[in-house]
């Protein structure tokens, strides 16, 4: 299954020698993109082109075959499986799915459809939402048909299973306000695998279907250029395979699903300076931004550049969410219990990258950790600001305000659970640092092109561009910034990747 591009119809050797020296030196010089005129000949073709080989891109390659179309799959590093292969493998799915309702959670499509619409960003996509719910139970129905293995239980822990639990409330559902937007429910599936695996067996399922299928998968194929006829139609690609240039004609569509841009260094501080500053950039190597790109050099439009993931992984232990969360004022700004994507955001675009978690004797860190350091220790709160330089009296008043509401079991400002509720009391107390850039403080992006229901691409002028298409991280889908729920992203790579597929191979044939 780890194929490179000699195992298809054609050998390396073969994808040589189809541009005329005209469109060489077009690439060379950095042009947007590449006039079919200037294509000498063709070095390879098929149906349907993925580019990526990720969730996104093996969902719609899937589809796309099934669909009677040949594809061909390309992947510019030398592994298969992308970002999402080293992912906790959740997907975000609800509604009355067959594990929820073997474990007799309730849940609907409208509460679904209400918690991702009202608990996260404004002005979401509602229309790819809504799809997304009301399909929800048959896309997980599709991932056990791939053979992606599920078990039959659910854990009420915070924080990705580590055992081989699938089912749990894996977001910010039971904190406020989310709880009060939406009925709670469970949604996060994720394989029944133990430990941080589940994204690989994930892929693993995904990549073996496609090959079972016969989509000709290739590693070591970098995808750059997109090749327009005279009417904008994308007709093509040009790769390089080791080091040399390659024409590929595509008779259907170009399936774009080749991750996002953490790994950019330049277009992360010029499209997402919050990003920019956290620690871990958190993605396949293969995430510089190359599908966005060589859409935006076609005319897409690309939407919500700005956002993504930036998270904050507090817990486990759930002790510490006891714990208060300050800013640079020795004020609390969020509920503990938040889910770290919600956490992580609140730190990272809203208090520039600075807070504080501070714990007393039961809420500290129990074991020894280095994802967020000790700054500060003391046996009271204001040797605590002192130390941390926090303006005089600001500290001590907040957590005064909070232990005298906590006591009668209250939290005016965020109505933390009572779970985690009590007072800050008992010696030493403890800050650790949550700052984005010496915290560990993984991120990755969410922005991307702009497309239909149907991946298909959209130039700045909401017209539709022909023969292109986008799945997953090269798109703006339905994870939006803050990040409430762990396998947003996911679904949305494997839902909307099986309709860019299936969009793409229903194009009318052109010729080459």
């Amino acid at each position: 299954m780890t194929k490179t591009a000699g195992d298809s119809t054609v050998t390396r050797r073969q994808l040589l020698g189809g541009l005329t020296a005209t469109a060489a030196a077009t690439l060379a010089a950095g042009a947007a993109a590449v006039p079919r005129s200037e294509v000498k000949s063709w070095d390879m073709r098929t149906a349907v082109l993925v580019i990526g080989s990720g969730a996104a891109g093996v969902s719609a390659a899937i589809e796309a075959r099934r669909a009677g179309a040949h594809v061909l799959l390309i992947e510019s590093l030398p592994r298969f499986g992308g970002s999402s292969a080293m992912s906790g493998g959740v997907v975000y799915a609800g509604g009355g799915t067959a594990l929820q309702k073997a474990l007799k959670v309730e849940d609907s499509p409208e509460q679904m459809y209400r918690f991702l619409t009202l608990a996260g960003a404004l002005h979401p996509p509602l229309d790819k939402i809504q799809l997304y719910c009301e399909g929800s139970a048959e896309h997980f129905d599709w991932l056990v048909e791939q053979g992606i293995p599920y078990t039959d239980k659910l854990t009420l822990a915070k924080g990705l299973p580590m055992g081989d639990a699938s089912l749990y409330f894996s977001g910010t559902e039971l904190a406020w306000p989310a709880r009060d937007l939406a009925v709670p429910a469970p949604r996060g599936h994720v394989p029944g695998v133990p430990g941080m695996n589940g994204g690989r067996r994930l892929m693993e399922a995904l990549l073996s279907q496609a090959d079972a299928l016969g989509v000709k998968m290739h590693a070591q194929v970098d995808a750059h250029r997109l090749v327009t006829e005279s009417d904008g139609r994308i007709v093509g690609v040009i790769a390089t395979v080791d080091g040399e240039q390659r024409a590929i004609a595509v008779q259907r569509g170009v399936v774009l699903a080749c991750g996002g841009f953490i790994h950019n260094r330049d277009m992360l501080r010029a499209y997402a300076p919050h990003l920019y500053e956290c620690s871990v950039p958190w993605g396949n190597a293969a995430d510089l931004g190359a599908g966005i790109n060589m859409g935006i050099a076609v005319g897409a439009a690309a939407l919500r550049m700005n956002e993504g993931f930036a998270i904050a992984p507090i817990y486990p232990p759930e002790s510490v969410l006891s714990g208060i969360i300050v800013n640079t004022s020795g004020q609390r700004f969020i509920s503990e219990e938040s889910y770290h994507g919600v956490l992580g955001d609140a730190i990272a675009y809203h208090q520039r990258g600075r807070a504080w978690l501070i714990t007393d004797r039961d809420s500290s860190y129990a074991f020894h950790q280095d994802n967020f350091l000790p700054v500060a220790k003391a046996s009271t709160i204001g040797d605590i600001a002192a130390q941390l330089e926090f303006p005089k009296g600001a500290l001590q008043q907040t957590v005064a305000y909070y232990n005298l509401h906590a006591a009668n079991g209250e939290d005016p400002m965020f109505r933390k659970s009572q779970t985690y509720l009590r007072p800050l009391q008992g010696p030493p107390y403890t800050a650790w640092d949550l700052s984005t850039s010496q915290a560990f403080f993984p991120a990755h992006t969410f922005g991307g092109l702009h497309t239909t229901s149907d991946g298909q691409v959209l130039s700045s002028f909401g017209e539709e561009i022909p023969g292109l298409y986008a799945a997953g991280r090269n798109t703006a889908g339905i994870p939006t910034a803050p990040y409430i729920a762990s396998g947003i992203s996911v679904g949305d790579c494997t839902f909307f990747g099986r309709r860019a597929g299936r969009a793409a191979a229903a194009q009318r044939r052109v010729a080459g």
